[in-house]
């Protein structure tokens, strides 16, 4: 599991290097958990749905875009 809460930050930090939203921001959005990007990164562990929840999120936000 470590590695696919590897590759969710890696696809986080991208997204938010390229949209330019906060990491809280990010996590409300995504969650309504605005701690969700500092926790992952203080290597907080994530269920594989919360994960999918995650990742469905940023795919609609590209989409959106």
């Amino acid at each position: 599991m470590k590695g696919v809460a590897m590759s969710l930050i890696w696809k986080i930090e991208r997204f938010l290097r390229a949209t330019e939203i906060a990491p809280t921001r990010f996590g409300r959005l995504a969650l309504n958990d605005p701690r969700l990007v500092d926790d992952l990164r203080n290597g907080r562990q994530l269920r594989a749905a919360t994960v999918a929840r995650v990742e469905a999120f940023i795919a609609s936000q590209e989409q959106a875009q």
